[in-house]
């Protein structure tokens, strides 16, 4: 039971995922159920529970990098399988339930059934991530981390309904797809990070009603879907470039 720096930050993503879940039932559901929530009180739980989940994709870039510099123990990887299952398997999925349970009770079913779905793409990526190795330097399918954050996304942006569900149908899909992510290694790790905490200050901005904090925070969840659907195109751009070198390298040898 010796744990290393890195399992640390692993079990802190873990902790983080619970507490979301913690919140957006206390916070979100209760006074839902009850009607006895104040909508300020109602958007700083929710903000909150959403915010625990970005923490908790800090805590898994930073152990990642940890590990690598100095090490971790035998079970790292299994701690950090089941410790993504619960901050961006169960937390999100949980999230859009509850969504679904506070925009109508006709929405409900459906809503239950996109969360499902959304759970079980990330079992079936951390499955697949553990027994099939992939290219250097990319993960296939949207990382679960991304796609819990972009899931969340959506709910928060209040679209209609029906445009809201395939919205994160086609989130869970991607998760579970063969198309390419770079891995958040160097000037990019960087530059999640500063993504991340940039959706932080939006949240906290929506929370506290600052002046421009929904229009701010309606402006972050847009970049993050257009992130999802840009970002693979780098691993695209990644790989041809690769091809040409090759393809130039076995020019370059047939004229020798």
């Amino acid at each position: 039971m010796r744990l290393s720096i890195a399992d640390t930050l692993t079990l802190s993503n873990a902790t983080c995922g619970f507490l979301a879940v913690y919140f957006t039932t206390t916070g979100v559901l209760i006074p839902h159920l009850t009607d006895s929530g104040d909508a300020g009180v109602v958007r700083n739980n929710a903000a909150t529970a959403v915010l625990l989940m970005l923490l908790a994709s800090v805590f898994d870039l930073f152990d990642g990098l940890v590990a690598r510099k100095l090490r971790s123990s035998a079970m790292g990887a299994e701690l950090d399988n089941l410790s993504d299952l619960i901050s961006f398997g169960l937390a999100p999925a949980y999230f859009v339930l509850v969504w679904g349970m506070v925009v109508g009770d006709v929405h409900e079913p459906l809503s239950a059934l996109a969360a499902i779905m959304v759970l079980l793409a990330v079992v079936l990526r951390l499955a697949r991530f553990s027994c099939v190795s992939t290219p250097d330097g990319v993960f296939q399918g949207m990382p679960s981390p991304f796609g819990a954050l972009t899931v969340v996304s959506i709910v928060l942006l209040e679209l209609p309904f029906t445009p809201t569900l395939l919205a994160i149908l086609g989130v869970a899909w991607l998760m579970v797809s063969r198309v390419e992510y770079p891995k958040p290694r160097g000037p990019l790790a960087g530059a999640m990070l500063g993504w991340i905490l940039l959706s932080m200050a939006l949240l906290a901005a929506w929370a506290f009603d600052a002046p421009g904090g929904e229009l701010l925070l309606q402006t972050g969840c847009s970049l993050q879907l257009v992130l999802g659907a840009v970002i693979p195109l780098f691993a695209t751009a990644r790989r041809v470039n690769a091809f040409r070198d090759h393809r130039r390298e076995l020019r370059a040898g047939a004229e020798s």
